[in-house]
């Protein structure tokens, strides 16, 4: 089976969830930052790993969510600063990610905490309203941790993909 991997991370979170993808993934696969994947066509899985702005996939992520067709299984994972299964972005971002990807054959999704640069946690508190994710941020310190990397690779394992 060919599997490719593609990612878009801004703080190296979602980076550390496509490599763990990467790793668990037998056969022919590549791995690429959203910016640089090839076309998903021809390929029988597609992990999709993005971050949350604004509560959804950021403008790279959506593009490219955008091209995929029902020709290929999709995994689509994300780190955000909101606590995992928060209605801001666990919920209604991975909604807004299915959404996108409307072509697509999703089979399974994930989200966890990603930690957030303190300078960005300063800038967000200045902002009136200050936006829903701040209050769980702190919380995402240190993640995605080991937890977090096993738990990407476990919903791959009930997957049992050849």
């Amino acid at each position: 089976m060919k599997s490719l991997v593609v990612y878009s991370s801004k703080s190296g979170n979602t980076r550390k969830l496509a490599e763990a993808v990467h790793g668990y993934l037998r056969g022919d696969k590549e791995i690429a930052t959203i910016a640089d994947a090839p076309d998903p066509a021809g390929y029988a899985f597609v992990a999709v790993g993005f971050w949350f702005k604004a509560g959804q996939p950021g403008p790279d992520s959506q593009a490219f969510l955008a091209r995929l067709t029902g020709e290929q299984d999709v995994y689509l994972f994300a780190t955000h600063g909101a606590a995992a299964g928060s209605v801001h972005d666990a919920k209604n971002g991975m909604k807004k990610a299915n959404e996108l990807a409307v072509g697509a054959h999703v089979v399974a999704t994930f989200s966890c905490s990603g930690e957030v640069d303190a300078k960005f946690m300063e800038v967000a508190a200045k902002k009136n309203p200050q936006p829903p994710w701040l209050v769980d941020a702190q919380a995402a310190k240190g993640h995605p941790d080991a937890n977090d990397l096993k738990m990407v690779v476990r919903m791959l394992e009930e997957l049992d993909l050849p």
